[in-house]
C-alpha cells in the first residue's frame, strides 16, 4: 500500500501530531494590538530617561526590562513551557534566547550596550505575530463566510402547528415550512409551493435555481421568493449542509507533501542553527584569538553579537507560518466555487492530475431519460407519441415519465383501460378501444408485430396497435451542457488522457464519448471491472502524477477509494461516493474539475514561491550575519519581514477569479 492509499484510509482520522489545533492561549489580534502600543510607548519613554540621565548600566537594563517585558512576556513565558515539555526549539526560544543575549552583551567585556535594540527586535517580532494572526483569522472569515450554510432554526408542522425548533430536533417524514428568506435546514422533498432558492453557499453560483412540487432542496440553500411545505428526508446530521461543515472542519488534517516537507525541515534546521549559532558565538572567538594573537575575551563580544544575529534571522516561521496559510486560502477559494477539498494532500494531487476517469451517467450525462427521436409506422410521430405515453399514465419508470413529458398533454379525454405491466417485455393497455403494446423486441415478438431495427444510439421503445407495428421510439440519457467544454479544457490544461468507465451498453458509451470528445470508453462493466480497469489505467500514468476518478453512484465509490484523486458529484451524487471522496462539486457541473485544477496549481505555486522567498532571503542574511555584515534590523527584516511578505502571498490564494484561461 502507497503513501497516497495510507493517507486516503486515515483521512478521517489522522492523527494527533498531524491535527494542527488552536493554541487555547493566544491573543487574539486586538489585545496583541494593545500590547504593541503599549510596550512602544514604555520602549520611547525608557529611551528618552536614558538620553538625558547618565545611568549606570544595571540601572538601564532595569529600565528597559520595563517594555522589554511587556511587549515579549508571552513569547518568554511559551519558550519555557516549550523547554519544560523538551520543545525548545521553535521561534519563541530563538527569539527569547537572543534577545535576552542582547540585553546582557553590553556587560561583557568589549561589548557595546544594546537594550533599545533587544526590546525593538522582540516588538517588532510581536508586530509580526500580529499581522499573521490578522492575516490567518481573515482567512478563517473568509472560509466561514463561504460556508455559513447552518440554519438556525425549522419550523416543523407538529399537531397542527408550526413550531420553531432546532434542526437537530427535525425527524425524517415530518413536514417542514420555509418562508421566503429562510435557509433550508435540513434535506428533503416540496410537497407544496414554488420558490426560486439561492445556491450560492453550496454551489458557488450566484443565479438563483427555480424548485417546485417534486424537486428536491438542500440545506444550506435559502429560499428567496415563495412559502413551501416540504418532507424531511434526512435528519440534520446527515444533511448536506452538516456534511459540507464537517468536510470544511476536517479539511486541514490531511497534510499536503509540502507542509509534510516544512514540519521535517523546522525540526531538522532549528537545531542545526542553534548548534551554528553557538558555534559561532563561543568556538570561533577562541579560534580568532589565537589566529590574531587577539585572545578570546576580546574577540567575545563582537563574535557573541553575531551569533545573536545568526538566531534571530534563522527563525522558521515564515515557512511554517506562510506554507500551511497557502493551502488553507486555496482549499478557502475552492469552496467559494463550489468546491470542497478535504485536505491539503488532495489539492497537492489534484494539482497534478494526467488521467481523468468519468462514470457517465450522473457524471457526464444528467442521469435523466428523455424522447431524443421519434420514429413512426403507418401513423404521424405525434401520434405515437401520444399513444406512448396514454399507456405509460401510471408508470413511475424513469422511461415511462420521459415519455409522458415529451407528449405535454395527458389531459385530452382518451380513455385508458386494463392497463398491464408485463415484467421484462413491457406494457399494454386498451385506449380509446385499441390495444397498445409499448416495449422491446421480445414485446413485439410475442404479440405478433414485425418490429424494425435502428442504429440510433439510446433506449428504443417499439409501439404496436392491435398487434401491427407502429414504429418507434429512442429515449437516451442526456448530457450534460458543459461535457464537451469540460474534456476540452482539461487536454488544455495538460491532462494528457480522458477516459469515461460505465455500465451501460458499448452504443450509448460511444455516443457519449463521440460528442463529449473524451479519448478512451469501456463499456458495460460491472463494479469490480470498474476497479480493474482503473488499476490498469493507475500502471499507465506518468511517474509523480495522479489520476482523477470522478463518479456519483454507490457503486463508484471502491473506484473513488482506489483513485489518486476522488471527485464526487455533490448535489446529486450518493452519501457513499462523497464519503469515498477527496474532492467534492457541489453543483454536479463538470466544469468544476478544470476550475478545481487551476486553483490547486494556483495553490500549489504560491506555496512553493513561499518557500524560495523564506529560504534565499534567509540563507542570504545568514551569511552576511556569520561575517558580521547583517545589522540587528537586518535580521528582523530576515524572519519578520520575511514573514510577511509570505503572509501577504499566501493571501493571494484566497482571491482565484474563474477564467477559462487563467490558472
Amino acid at each position: 500500500m502507497d503513501q497516497r492509499e495510507e493517507e486516503k484510509l486515515k483521512k478521517t482520522e489522522a492523527p494527533e501530531n498531524e491535527i494542527e489545533e488552536d493554541d487555547e492561549d493566544e491573543m487574539p489580534p486586538g489585545q496583541k494590538f494593545i500590547q504593541i502600543c503599549i510596550s512602544t510607548g514604555l520602549l520611547i519613554l525608557a529611551y528618552f530617561i536614558c538620553k538625558k540621565q547618565s545611568l549606570p548600566l544595571w540601572a538601564q537594563l532595569c529600565l528597559y526590562l520595563i517594555p522589554y517585558l511587556a511587549s515579549g512576556y508571552d513569547v518568554i513565558r511559551d519558550a519555557l513551557e516549550d523547554i519544560c515539555h523538551g520543545e525548545a526549539m521553535d521561534e519563541d526560544f530563538l527569539m527569547t534566547v537572543s534577545t535576552v543575549g542582547a540585553l546582557l552583551i553590553g556587560f561583557v567585556p568589549g561589548g557595546k550596550p544594546m537594550f533599545p535594540e533587544a526590546v525593538f527586535v522582540m516588538l517588532f517580532f510581536q508586530v509580526g505575530e500580529f499581522f499573521e494572526g490578522l492575516a490567518e483569522g481573515n482567512s478563517s472569515r473568509a472560509i466561514s463566510q463561504l460556508i455559513d450554510i447552518r440554519p438556525d432554526w425549522a419550523n416543523v408542522e407538529r399537531d397542527g402547528q408550526v413550531i420553531k425548533v432546532s434542526p437537530e430536533e427535525v425527524k425524517a417524514g415530518e413536514i417542514i415550512v420555509i418562508r421566503p428568506g429562510e435557509k433550508i435546514p435540513v434535506d428533503g422533498l416540496i410537497i407544496d409551493g414554488s420558490t426560486s432558492l439561492d445556491t450560492v453557499a453550496l454551489t458557488g453560483e450566484s443565479a438563483p435555481r427555480d424548485a417546485s412540487k417534486g424537486d428536491q432542496v438542500l440545506s444550506g440553500c435559502v429560499n428567496i421568493s415563495g412559502l413551501i411545505r416540504v418532507r424531511v428526508e434526512k435528519v440534520f446530521a446527515e444533511s448536506t449542509a452538516a456534511k459540507i461543515l464537517d468536510l470544511v472542519k476536517n479539511a486541514g488534517k490531511a497534510k499536503s507533501r509540502s507542509e509534510r516537507f516544512i514540519s521535517r525541515f523546522a525540526r531538522v534546521y532549528t537545531p542545526v542553527v542553534v548548534l551554528a549559532a553557538a558555534f559561532l558565538g563561543l568556538v570561533i572567538p577562541g579560534i580568532y584569538g589565537v589566529c590574531t594573537g587577539t585572545g578570546y575575551i576580546a574577540n567575545f563580544a563582537s563574535w557573541f553579537l553575531r551569533a545573536l544575529t545568526f538566531l534571530i534571522v534563522s527563525c522558521p516561521c515564515a515557512l511554517v507560518v506562510s506554507v500551511p496559510l497557502a493551502f488553507f486560502g486555496g482549499i478557502g477559494a475552492a469552496s467559494k466555487n463550489g468546491i470542497l477539498v478535504k485536505g491539503s494532500s488532495f489539492m497537492d494531487a489534484l494539482s497534478k492530475t494526467d488521467i481523468v476517469v468519468f462514470d457517465k451517467t450522473g457524471t457526464l450525462t444528467r442521469g435523466v431519460f428523455e424522447v431524443t427521436s421519434i420514429h413512426p409506422d403507418r401513423i404521424p410521430a405525434k401520434e405515437l407519441l401520444h399513444l406512448a405515453a396514454h399507456v405509460e399514465r401510471y408508470s413511475t419508470h424513469p422511461i415511462a415519465a420521459s415519455i409522458r413529458a415529451a407528449f405535454g398533454d395527458e389531459d385530452d379525454g382518451c380513455k385508458v383501460s386494463e392497463v398491464k405491466e408485463i415484467p421484462g417485455r413491457g406494457v399494454q393497455a386498451r385506449v380509446n378501444g385499441r390495444t397498445v403494446c409499448l416495449g422491446n423486441e421480445r414485446m413485439m415478438d410475442e404479440c405478433g408485430a414485425a418490429w424494425k431495427s435502428c442504429q440510433d444510439a439510446g433506449t428504443m421503445i417499439h409501439v404496436a396497435i392491435d398487434n401491427e407495428y407502429a414504429g418507434h421510439i429512442h429515449i437516451s440519457d442526456v448530457i450534460k451542457a458543459d461535457a464537451a467544454d469540460t474534456i476540452l479544457e482539461l487536454r488544455e490544461l495538460g491532462v494528457r488522457k480522458t477516459v469515461m468507465l460505465t455500465g451501460d451498453k458499448k452504443d450509448v458509451a460511444e455516443l457519449v464519448a463521440k460528442e463529449t470528445g473524451i479519448d478512451e470508453y469501456r463499456a458495460e462493466l460491472l463494479p469490480p471491472d470498474k476497479v480493474s480497469s482503473l488499476e490498469r489505467l493507475l500502471s499507465e500514468k506518468e511517474k509523480g502524477r495522479s489520476l482523477a476518478f470522478v463518479g456519483d453512484g454507490i457503486n463508484d465509490a471502491p473506484v473513488l477509494a482506489r483513485a489518486d484523486v476522488g471527485i464526487a458529484m455533490g448535489a446529486m451524487g450518493s452519501d457513499a461516493a462523497i464519503e469515498a471522496a477527496d474532492v467534492v462539486l457541489m453543483d454536479d457541473k463538470p466544469s468544476k474539475i478544470a476550475r478545481g485544477i487551476k486553483i490547486s496549481r494556483r495553490t500549489i505555486r504560491i506555496a512553493k514561491e513561499n518557500i524560495v522567498i523564506a529560504i534565499a532571503v534567509k540563507v542570504a542574511i545568514l551569511v552576511l550575519a556569520a561575517i558580521g555584515l547583517a545589522p540587528m534590523w537586518l535580521a528582523v527584516f530576515g524572519d519578520t519581514g520575511v514573514l510577511l511578505i509570505c503572509i501577504a502571498n499566501s493571501a493571494r490564494t484566497l482571491s482565484y477569479k474563474a477564467g477559462r484561461k487563467g490558472s
